[in-house]
């Protein structure tokens, strides 16, 4: 990394736009200042540290402006990139801003969880020339600074309300797709109820993903934003027991519905002595760590959860998240068991790196067979069988298959399944007319994501199954746009 001093230098003289494309792809990628881990595993303050200024326009100097602008295409809000970008080059976060907020509502957030490698980053011509996608442009990190740098100065931008138009629209849960589709809606002057299960508003962006990746402030201050718009948001309640679909429509006179209530059904194990005390599913333990904050005993709303030796089975973020949470609650070794190997770990890269520097042990081709407990019925450590790859599923990825007379007793004190979740049956199970597939999730028209009951519309995980925070957003959008059609009459 560049000293101070260097910085300064580079960054005065791209100010002055003297740089040749060349001399551009010369420039060092930034690398993100971070909490060293020796210090980190022992609080709950950010990982990540932010760029400065001078890093900031030192890496949004590095993008070319292609003029076919690849990275657009890999951003679902389509967001415009390129234009954001350049001018944070020039200093200018404002204009950069403006540029961000006439797509996204939420850039502290995306700019802190979206998988840019996966998206926009990994169409950028920056990293393709570099034949090296971990050397793309940083849009990632640079949207979370000017996300940043404008919430320090107090600055921001409500989207404008359109005229009333005597509409009436409910949103189901207040996640990225919910927050989409209701500052949307609203801009189209619709009045927008959003209805929320827990007792605060942000959906997995509250409850799932730890403070240390997300401060929840910043969640807080986006959902903000809806309200300071004038959508009415409503916690606590809790679409298919507080009321139906169907009574939201006849009784209440909701013109149309967007179900956004994501994926929070966990997914188990599978196997014997899962019901056994320390077994918990990855969405229970961090909630009680994200939204109860077990991590701060003399505060909490849930007893603190003691481990010394903790077993997470998965390889996604999930599991990352689990893992370094168990880590800053206290526990003495951390594993995370995952049946295929590291080359087919989901989790992003950056994840797996902090997870690693902090201590956390991987354990790769082995799967539990069964989960054991003492007389007291508490857990004491998993049998796990060995693992090979063998042909590739549906998702491309090769296939773990167990090796006979493998079994083995691994001691643990504590087992987190952090291996998926699935849509939450509440709202079919109380409105039978709408189409799911075998795995629970709604089925939509492709185009405008109405599901089979008119005037009902849905996106995010609850259609597509667990995605990322920007896909999720991008169905919102996509949604908000067929459900302004549907209520104009078109």
């Amino acid at each position: 990394m560049k000293s101070a001093k260097e910085l300064d230098e580079i960054a005065a003289k791209l100010r002055k736009n003297s740089y040749t494309p060349k001399e551009r792809m010369a420039i060092p990628l930034q690398e993100m200042p971070v909490q060293a881990p020796e210090v980190r595993i022992h609080n709950m303050d950010e990982v990540a540290l932010g760029f400065s200024e001078n890093q900031a326009i030192v890496e949004a100097s590095r993008c070319l402006g292609c003029k076919n602008h690849p990275c657009v295409e890999g951003c679902p809000v389509r967001i415009d990139i390129p234009g954001f970008v350049s001018h944070v080059a020039s200093g200018d976060m404002k204009g950069a801003y403006s540029v961000i907020s006439q797509s996204s509502l939420l850039p502290a957030i995306c700019g802190r969880v979206c998988p840019q490698e996966n998206q926009c980053q990994k169409f950028c011509t920056v990293g393709k020339m570099h034949k090296d996608i971990e050397q793309s442009v940083g849009i990632g990190r640079l949207e979370r600074y000017v996300a940043d740098a404008m919430s320090a100065q107090g600055y921001e931008i409500i989207p404008e309300v359109a005229a009333a138009t005597g509409k009436k629209v409910a949103v189901v849960g207040s996640g990225p797709a919910s927050i989409a589709a209701a500052a949307d809606l609203r801009k189209a002057g619709h009045e927008v109820f959003m209805f929320e299960a827990l007792h605060k508003g942000g959906g997995v962006l509250v409850y799932g993903i730890p403070e240390f990746r997300l401060p929840k402030k910043i969640v807080a201050s986006e959902i903000g934003k809806l309200e300071k718009m004038g959508v009415h948001i409503q916690t606590n309640f809790l679409v298919g027991r507080t009321m139906t679909l169907d009574a939201l429509m006849k009784e209440e006179g909701f013109d149309a519905v967007f179900v956004g209530s994501g994926a929070g059904l966990p997914k188990l194990l599978g196997v014997p002595g899962e019901n056994l005390v320390g077994v918990f599913s990855a969405n229970e333990y961090l909630t009680r760590s994200n939204l109860m904050h077990s991590y701060d005993p003399d505060h909490a709303l849930t007893p603190a959860i003691k481990s010394e030796k903790v077993a997470v089975f998965g390889g996604g973020n999930v599991a990352m998240d689990a893992a370094r949470t168990a880590l800053r609650l206290g526990a003495s070794e951390v594993t995370i068991v995952y049946r295929r190997s590291e080359n087919e770990l989901p989790a992003r890269h950056e994840e797996v790196g902090h997870a690693k520097e902090e201590g956390v042990h991987f354990l790769f081709l082995h799967a539990p067979v069964e989960v054991q407990g003492d007389d007291k019925g508490r857990v004491t450590g998993v049998v796990l069988q060995t693992c090979v790859l063998g042909e590739p599923d549906a998702s491309g990825r090769r296939s773990p298959v167990p090796v006979e007379g493998s079994e083995k007793f691994y001691q643990f004190d504590t087992v987190i399944a952090a291996i998926g979740n699935g849509s939450n049956p509440l709202i079919k199970m109380t409105t039978p007319q709408i189409e799911t597939n075998r795995r629970g999730n709604f089925i939509v028209n492709e185009e405008t994501l109405e599901t089979s009951i008119p005037g009902v519309f849905a996106g995010g995980d609850i259609v597509l199954g667990a995605a990322t925070v920007i896909l999720a957003m991008g169905q919102g959008r996509q949604a908000a746009k067929a459900m302004n059609e549907y209520l104009s009459g078109k």
